[in-house]
């Protein structure tokens, strides 16, 4: 479905609809002057129900977020992107492929970023994402092994022996291996 801009709507099964809207290519308005800036200004906090009435997003609102959330995929060259955060930005982008339809999975954000008129990049228009993500699986063993160098030796043995054991830490707690680091240094290695 689109709407009276051309854009992608909401289809009522809660996806976001295929049509690329943007047939012809022309250059998009810029959201903000600094397109990063602006949408990684602070949200209200939800403080309950006595909060008053939902926000009211408007199209150009619901881009920027999907923008925001694609930028996080950039993260994953930095070497000094946590850990944690690299780990669950390529669950994201590589999720279950029944999750692809889901209003803000990878794919969708792909298509409403590449399509929508209201986009801070130039005309991409519909494509398959399957191509995006190789060339992120391409380099995502890099990146992870740039990460990986980056902490003392004895946490990259244990990220290499147990893989699986560190990965349950770090979901109950994103800092566990900051805290693990911290511990060791404090109390000092008993075998060093």
């Amino acid at each position: 479905m689109l709407n009276s801009l051309g854009s992608p709507t909401r289809a009522l099964s809660g996806t976001v609809a295929t049509v690329c809207p943007r047939a012809q290519s022309h250059d998009p308005p810029r959201l903000f002057e600094d397109p990063d800036a602006a949408a990684a200004q602070p949200v209200e906090p939800d403080v309950g129900e006595d909060s008053g009435p939902a926000p009211d997003w408007s199209e150009q609102d619901v881009v920027g977020l999907h923008w925001l959330l694609l930028k996080q995929v950039q993260r994953l060259a930095d070497p000094e992107t946590p850990f944690a955060e690299k780990i669950w930005t390529l669950n994201w982008v590589f999720t279950d492929p029944e999750k692809d339809a889901l209003p803000f999975s990878f794919v969708n954000c792909v298509k409403v970023v590449s399509c929508s008129p209201l986009s801070p990049l130039p005309f991409i228009g519909d494509f398959d994402v399957s191509d995006l993500r190789d060339l992120i699986a391409h380099s995502a063993r890099r990146w992870m092994r740039e990460s990986v160098e980056r902490f003392p030796p004895w946490v990259q043995e244990t990220l290499r022996r147990n893989p699986a054991a560190v990965l349950a830490q770090l979901e109950r707690n994103p800092q566990y291996l900051n805290e693990q680091i911290r511990e060791r240094q404090s109390n000092g290695d008993l075998f060093a």
